[in-house]
């Protein structure tokens, strides 16, 4: 993706990252009848992930390195990537992503292109479009059986194109790790300065966005 564009294909300093705190969050409507019942409804079809990056500033290089990230980004102007140690892989964190981890569709003889796809829970799962999967990560497997090669590619978005459509009722999964498109969530830093030989700024904060 090009880098004057929206979105610039690089990782948010991962020494820093690691320090963070957040997590998702989803927007509901609540309204309260009469009867004293509740009427809720979901405005949003995803989840949106909200982090701050501040706690992980431990000194003056780290507050140099998120300066310089920041300003290269403009701001709030340009997304970039996260990585979310507590969710990044197709599997639990502790585990290896293997090709039969998710199910990202089925075939039907004719579709040869599919998303990848995170699923949550079982009892109504929602599924997570995967739109920033690490270059290299990505294992497809059809029917059970992992497609390596010219036969399975990766294109911009987490777009899985399969070079033959799988037969009618093949599943098609897929293990990967990835990433979390975001932007800043204010066009300021704060930068402390109170001590000589450090520094840090308390709020950090990023919010995710939705790649087209």
């Amino acid at each position: 993706m090009s880098s004057s564009g929206p979105f610039h294909d690089v990782l948010f300093p991962m020494r820093i990252a690691f320090g963070a705190s957040g997590g998702p969050e989803r927007r509901t409507e609540v309204v309260t009848l009469g009867s004293g019942a509740e009427v809720r409804n979901s405005r949003w079809a995803h989840g949106r992930r909200r982090y701050d990056a501040g706690q992980g500033i431990r000194s003056l290089d780290d507050v140099h390195a998120v300066i310089s990230f920041f300003e290269e980004r403009r701001g709030r102007l340009h997304g970039f990537r996260f990585r979310d140690r507590s969710d990044w892989k197709s599997c639990p964190p502790g585990q290896t992503a293997s090709p039969l981890d998710q199910v990202i569709g089925t075939g039907d003889g004719a579709t040869r292109h599919f998303q990848l796809l995170k699923t949550y829970g079982t009892l109504r799962p929602y599924a997570r479009p995967i739109t920033c999967p690490v270059e290299g990560s990505v294992r497809i497997a059809v029917g059970g059986v992992e497609a390596e090669g010219e036969a399975v590619e990766i294109s911009p978005g987490g777009i899985v194109a399969l070079a033959l459509a799988p037969d009618p009722n093949a599943e098609v999964t897929a293990g990967f790790h990835f990433d979390v498109p975001v932007r800043f969530d204010s066009d300021s830093l704060v930068v402390n300065l109170a001590a000589f030989d450090a520094g840090d700024i308390p709020s950090i904060p990023l919010v995710e966005i939705h790649l087209s």
